[in-house]
């Protein structure tokens, strides 16, 4: 019996669970201590009223012989994936039915659709970018090369014809700089993918949040990305799912390769290794994207955005370089006085008691950066830009 070596080549742990151990540690030696966390993506906000209502009637049906239900439609209920495919339209965007998977998040998605595709495909991932892509490429034995984003290109690199990827990670906005691609930028990338016939991977998590309407909010709004993309999307930080999990991912009809679907290979890939998001919680989802539910998360977002705003003008105050928050509810920051990403983490936890992300965890390109989320609480988000002034 073998184990699976390439698990060797990861870092000793997940990102967040050594930040988590680092706070435990520290919590514990100074137990007095009020700990403010902005580092870890979780939201605060409770669930919108449309979407609890929407789950009570779903329990109370699951609970009367004549509404009860079993096993769902293996893709997602039908009523879940039309109400995505009436947000698409919201877009501009043609969705089927049939291209939409439901599923418990983007997160998931992204790491099983590699199931479909050979280990010997090169795989091209932003740098710095959620380590998710980086980790799940790496326990399969793929190749793994980088595109880096920096201060000069504004953290969003661009194709380089002399570097050839079979499939290309695309986050926008970006997880963890807020960068967000704009139009004529992704056409870019959608070119590059079709003459080099590759697959984008397009991570939209976190499309709610822009608010400059110039920019794209699904890759679909680009001509020819339906040839070569697909789009991973949630409703963690849009509706705050974090802990409910569903989200949805989009694989279009047309997409061919090798002479197959990819959408009938993932439909095959789900309906052998996942047995669905309970209807209860898809209920709950189907009610995001109704009127009245998209206008309450709305409302939820403006929260995080104004919280984004008060930490950006704390930062603009103490003369910090800083990226994100526009369009996003990160801010990426340049470490001060040159301190590493770690070591302005440890300065911030011991000195300010406030938790964030050490730039590096998300790559090479995140050494000396830093992030703040725009998740907490008002009153959190409040008091620990306060202590950042103070210190």
């Amino acid at each position: 019996m073998n184990i699976n070596d390439n698990f060797s080549k990861l870092q000793e742990s997940y990102l967040f669970a050594s930040i988590a151990k680092k706070v435990k540690e520290h919590s514990q030696t100074h137990p007095d201590k009020n700990i403010i966390r902005l580092g870890i993506g979780d939201v605060t906000l409770p669930l919108a009223p449309a979407v609890v209502n929407a789950m009570q009637n779903a329990v109370l049906e699951m609970g009367d012989m004549a509404t009860f239900r079993g096993y769902g439609e293996e893709q997602g209920h039908s009523f879940l994936r039309d109400a995505v495919c009436g947000y698409y339209a919201k877009k501009s965007v043609a969705i089927e039915s049939g291209e939409v998977f439901i599923s418990d998040g983007a997160k998931s998605d992204i790491g099983n659709i590699l199931d479909i595709f050979s280990t010997d495909n090169v795989v091209l991932i932003p740098d710095p970018v959620y380590p998710v892509y980086m980790d799940t490429n790496t326990m399969a034995g793929r190749e793994i090369l980088f595109m880096h984003g920096n201060e000069g290109n504004g953290f969003l690199p661009l194709p380089d014809k002399n570097t050839k990827a079979d499939i290309i990670y695309l986050c926008s906005p970006n997880n963890p700089t807020g960068a967000v691609y704009d139009k004529e930028k992704l056409k870019l990338w959608v070119d590059y993918a079709r003459e080099s016939d590759a697959i984008i991977l397009f991570d939209s998590a976190y499309e709610a949040f822009v608010r400059d309407e110039s920019l794209p909010t699904s890759i679909y709004q680009i001509e020819g990305a339906k040839e070569c993309t697909i789009e991973f999307c949630s409703l963690s930080k849009t509706a705050g799912f974090t802990g409910t999990r569903c989200g949805y991912t989009v694989v279009p009809h047309g997409l061919l390769r090798g002479g197959a679907s990819l959408n009938e290979l993932w439909l095959r890939r789900q309906t052998t290794k996942f047995n669905g998001v309970p209807y209860i919680v898809q209920r709950g989802a189907e009610a995001v994207f109704s009127d009245e539910g998209l206008a309450q998360a709305r409302a939820g977002i403006d929260y995080y955005m104004e919280n984004a705003r008060i930490i950006a003008d704390a930062l603009t105050g103490l003369g910090i370089w800083f990226a994100g928050g526009e369009n996003s509810p990160y801010i990426w920051l340049k470490c001060p006085d040159g301190m590493s990403s770690w070591g302005f983490f440890d300065y911030l936890l011991e000195r300010a008691g406030v938790v964030g992300t050490p730039g590096a965890g998300f790559g090479a390109g995140g050494e000396g950066f830093f992030r703040l989320t725009a998740f907490g609480s008002r009153e959190n988000v409040i008091a620990a830009t306060q202590r950042m002034k103070e210190l």
